[in-house]
């Protein structure tokens, strides 16, 4: 016979025995001990701020700032530590979109030149990657500031590129658009192609889903957008907008985009750092569809660029995305760097602000938190993109 209880015993577990209960517990118990050391280290925080005679507020943020800023968005040093502030916040996000869209197209270009059957393009790449790879990025940028930019000619002996753009020690100079009264009939023109992209997109890649083939979605979807921009080009009266070229006036250049040479260096070093790892980001997912594919591709008619476009990329991505998303957060993050060529980002402009207002806690922290909403925006559509290809996958 089977050994029974006493019906005295309860079959209950005591719950400081059960072990659903004690990790609750535990958690808690830390939890408690996050804040309560959070809050010792707050208090005297505020004891030795007291000490110094500051205070821990952001009202010196409505006062007037002082100090100028060599560029960006419209600004004068009568404004608020505010408006500096927003202006570092917009030159570091400028960057660093700018940046990331030119280090995708190189590192994509270098990734796939890597792998080519070419001996010599299949080297240089490599001796491309190898380099800026493994040299610091702090010494890129200086590399690209004071050996090249500041030893570019004078003003008056610029390089010049098809009579539009202008290189010199000052920056780039490049043709500005500027609209006229068509542009809005011509903005009006590419909305409606942005909207017959978008329908024949979707019903190529629901066919291409129907039918579980590879392809490329956007292959009716781009034509068709540049077919109605160039129409409604041509339908517009008058140019949409016109060419602002740029002129030597006196003693430098004026009117057309302006590049500063200190904007110029670290758009150049963080390109050539970042675009370097994005290469091996796409050697390596390019590597990793399986070699049938394209052996399957070749036997069905496709050349080397089809295979590469319609076959093997779109496999590719899915495992490019997720570490093609580190490199997009280090490059916004490196962007600080530029502080060491006096390029006013935010980091370099809440410098100068700390260095003013002794504010040192309340503006590292709001360094920090534009940092974070910038790189968590960042994640956030990388994200999305990789569910998305997966799941059309």
């Amino acid at each position: 016979m089977k050994n029974r209880l006493p019906e005295n015993v309860s079959e209950k577990i005591p719950f400081w025995r059960d072990i659903r209960v004690l990790r609750v517990l535990f958690q808690v118990i830390f939890l408690i001990g996050v804040v309560l050391l959070a809050g010792i280290l707050y208090t005297n925080m505020l004891r030795g701020l007291r000490g110094l005679g500051l205070t821990l507020n952001l009202d010196f943020l409505n006062d007037e700032a002082g100090f100028g800023i060599s560029e960006g968005i419209a600004y004068d040093p009568s404004d608020t530590y505010l408006k500096a502030f927003w202006v570092g916040v917009v030159n570091t996000v400028k960057v660093s979109i700018i940046g990331i869209a030119c280090a995708t197209i190189l590192g994509l270009v270098v990734g796939i030149a890597r792998l080519s059957s070419n001996w010599l393009v299949r080297n240089i790449a490599a001796i491309y990657i190898e380099c800026f790879r493994n040299i610091p990025l702090l010494l890129q940028i200086l590399f690209w500031y004071t050996t090249v930019i500041l030893q570019l000619p004078s003003v008056r002996t610029s390089f010049t590129f098809f009579g539009s753009v202008f290189i010199n020690q000052r920056g780039i100079y490049l043709p500005s658009p500027q609209p006229t009264s068509g542009m809005k009939i011509w903005l009006g023109c590419l909305a409606g192609g942005l909207i017959v992209a978008a329908i024949l997109y979707l019903v190529r890649l629901r066919k291409l889903q129907q039918l579980e083939q590879p392809g490329f979605p956007a292959k009716w979807a781009l034509p068709a957008f540049l077919l109605v921009a160039l129409l409604g080009w041509f339908l517009t009266p008058g140019k949409p907008f016109t060419l602002e070229l740029p002129a030597l006036r006196g003693f430098n250049f004026g009117g057309g985009i302006h590049l500063s040479p200190e904007f110029s260096a670290l758009l150049i070093g963080l390109v050539m750092y970042t675009g370097a790892f994005i290469a091996e980001v796409v050697r390596s997912g390019i590597q990793s569809v399986v070699r049938g594919q394209w052996e399957a591709a070749r036997a069905i008619g496709l050349n080397e660029f089809q295979t590469l476009r319609l076959i093997v990329l779109p496999q590719a991505f899915r495992v490019i995305a997720p570490p093609l998303t580190s490199q997009y957060l280090n490059l916004t993050k490196n962007s600080s760097l530029a502080v060491a060529i006096g390029f006013p980002d935010l980091f370099n402009i809440g410098n100068t602000m700390m260095n003013q207002t002794g504010q040192s806690i309340p503006i590292f922290a709001m360094i920090m938190m534009s940092y974070l909403c910038i790189s968590l925006t960042t994640s956030a559509y990388m994200n999305w993109y990789n569910r998305r290809i997966n799941r059309i996958g």
